[in-house]
């Protein structure tokens, strides 16, 4: 079987994998597009990490999605958020699952989202929620609120509007505030969610900290990188971070720089020497040590893994 390998596409290019009268949208920062299978279309087929936001409804169906190397369910009346920097694939559909398969997309771009008077991370709880819970299944009247927005959105980009961009941005603002409430209300994990009160001064830092994280983790494993980026020692820093996510510092730059691992070893070329090389370990062994006791196996063993 030939080897998957991870492709770093533009919202741009994810829209160009579609045909154009799909879609609706402001040049290719943000678009909105309605889908239906067909044999001849099938993205995300291969690891994909985008450089902007996604949000799937799924209006009838089924569709598998991996996310981060881990499964997600996306069926009828269920909601899927991805964030800038996942890596996302869509498993080979079964023939069961291309019946009727329609889902509706919003594209977004990092860029284009600076423009949108939300926060993402605060909005979902500092992005915790959407970590390990990016799909909730909506009832009844909250696919109906979806719907009107969605509706919105498609006539005011086919209109001549003047301000028309700055009438998404609004819009949107709106948007994920409403989709925010929604996941408040169903997520399942409450005690991991809403039954651990963060206290603000926490929530801020962890923010900023995650943020850094995400941006430097392959090069920077220290604490003490960090805490000197936030101008607060590094004894402060990991008290904050626990005291938001129940969590050591260290654990999270480690969960980052495993996946990043992962990812690697599952979808690039890079020989494992190479690996140790861009992830700026020491040598192999500390390497092979490294990700042996996070996951029971060698980096070789979970690279021929299925």
């Amino acid at each position: 079987m030939e080897k998957d390998y991870l492709h770093e596409i533009s919202m741009a290019r994810f829209r160009s994998f579609f045909p154009a009268d799909l879609s609706v949208g402001l040049r290719d920062d943000f678009f909105v597009m309605d889908v239906r299978f067909e044999d001849k279309h099938q993205p995300l087929k291969h690891p994909c990490r985008f450089d902007g936001f996604i949000i799937l409804y799924c209006v009838k169906g089924h569709i598998r999605l991996n996310v981060n190397l881990t499964e997600f369910e996306l069926k009828e009346g269920m909601v899927f958020i991805n964030l800038p920097g996942n890596i996302i694939r869509v498993n080979e559909l079964i023939e069961t699952e291309k019946t009727d398969l329609h889902y509706v997309c919003i594209g977004m771009s990092s860029q284009f989202a600076q423009g949108v008077k939300m926060d993402m991370m605060k909005l979902f709880n500092d992005g915790l929620v959407l970590f390990s819970n990016p799909s909730i299944i909506i009832n009844e009247k909250e696919a109906e609120l979806l719907g009107a927005y969605l509706d919105t959105l498609v006539k005011l980009l086919s209109s001549d509007v003047v301000y028309k961009e700055e009438a998404v941005n609004t819009i949107m603002s709106s948007f994920f505030y409403t989709l925010s409430s929604m996941w408040t209300v169903h997520i399942e994990d409450k005690e991991a969610y809403d039954g651990h009160i963060v206290p603000n001064r926490s929530r801020v830092v962890f923010e900023r900290f995650i943020k850094l994280v995400t941006e430097h983790h392959a090069t920077q494993r220290q604490v003490g990188f960090y805490a000197d980026k936030l101008c607060i020692t590094p004894k402060y820093l990991s008290k904050l971070i626990k005291a938001a996510t129940g969590r050591s510092a260290p654990d999270w730059i480690d969960q980052y720089v495993l996946l990043e691992a992962k990812n690697m070893l599952k979808y690039s070329r890079g020989t494992i020497k190479e690996i140790v090389y861009k992830l700026n370990f020491p040598n192999q062994s500390v390497f092979y040590k490294f990700f042996k006791s996070r996951t029971g196996m060698t980096p070789s063993e979970y690279r021929n893994s299925r």
